[in-house]
């Protein structure tokens, strides 16, 4: 009895341990394929501190909680079930699917580019666009107007929720359904709270900065120059924060298309980069991935280049059609 009873105890420390294996495995997993997805981890970190522009202070942290629970519904109860079907019924599907979020990607990229340069040439124009933006400050919106604000913001997040969701799956094509959903929803918590997390830090720095250099109250001459730095250095880390997402958004995009075209039986464009890449083989690692990060980001551009000209053309045309009648 006693022997059955310690051989009994062995099995359920034996299942606890696997249990803990398969647990860590999990998060690691997560945890490493939520790196895949950098780029518009990064875009996504850009873009949401717009959503709270000319919010009060009080409500930024409101609303950036509330923008971060229709981020969770959005990856994992809307977007998670829809690809792990897609994934057991068509797996053959991922690979294009993936290639339309890259080619979204490398579009975003290319707009941002474009947009910069069109604003440095006018930038007159953009001064008075500069003007009707802090106008727009001055006001904080009502709670219809935050209602808005926010729902206009989970629909944004669908977008990147989708990209970072499909990228994170096709490094999972190895794992069993069971396992992927369990890593897929790491994910999704891991890079949900990390990005709306870091953005609520970045919202609330310059209120930071500002109560430190607060002259009503009796603080140190150095606290009040940390604090007056702080508001000096919050737009450049925001405009540094943007450039990078571009960057990375071309990069991450370009890659995408270009193994997606291989991987789909047309070969030329990746086998231009891989023969680039075996040329400065001689060079080391970091060469090489320059060199292809170069050349991924060349690629990205290209194509987003060729979407913003076909969109632009759309959204021209479908401007005149509507205002034909008038």
């Amino acid at each position: 009895m006693a022997g059955g009873l310690i051989a009994l105890l062995d099995d359920v420390a034996l299942i606890a341990r696997k249990a803990a294996a398969s647990s860590r495995d999990v998060a690691h997993a997560a945890a490493t394929t939520s790196t895949k997805a950098a780029a518009v981890v990064v875009d996504d970190a850009a873009v949401t501190p717009s959503f709270v522009q000319g919010v009060s202070p009080a409500r930024e942290i409101p609303i950036i909680w509330r923008i971060t629970k229709g981020s969770l519904v959005n990856k994992i109860v809307v977007i998670l079930p829809v690809i792990l079907l897609l994934s057991w019924l068509a797996p053959w599907a991922l690979t294009p699917i993936l290639m339309l979020g890259g080619t979204y990607l490398a579009f975003e990229g290319a707009e941002k580019v474009w947009h910069a340069v069109s604003a440095r040439h006018s930038s007159g124009h953009a001064e008075n666009s500069g003007h009707s933006v802090h106008s727009d400050d001055d006001a904080s919106p009502t709670p219809d107007d935050e209602d808005s604000l926010v729902k206009g913001a989970v629909r944004t997040d669908f977008i990147l929720s989708a990209e970072i969701m499909v990228l994170s799956l096709n490094e999972l094509t190895d794992r069993g359904f069971t396992e992927r959903a369990a890593i897929l929803v790491g994910v999704a918590l891991v890079i949900t709270f990390v990005v709306y997390g870091v953005v609520g830090i970045l919202v609330k720095m310059d209120d930071v900065g500002l109560a430190l250099a607060d002259p009503r109250r009796d603080r140190p001459d150095a606290v009040r120059r940390l604090g007056r730095g702080l508001v000096a250095l919050m737009p450049r880390i925001l405009t540094t924060l943007a450039v990078v997402g571009t960057a990375a958004m071309l990069w991450v995009g370009g890659h995408i298309l270009l193994v997606g075209t291989d991987q789909l039986g047309w070969h030329a464009p990746y086998g231009v980069v891989h023969h680039l890449e075996e040329s400065v083989s001689s060079a080391g690692g970091a060469v090489q991935w320059l060199v292809e990060t170069g050349c991924s980001a060349v690629t990205g551009l290209a194509v987003g280049s060729v979407v913003v000209g076909a969109v632009t053309g759309v959204r021209r045309a479908t401007g005149r059609a509507t205002g034909h009648p008038q």
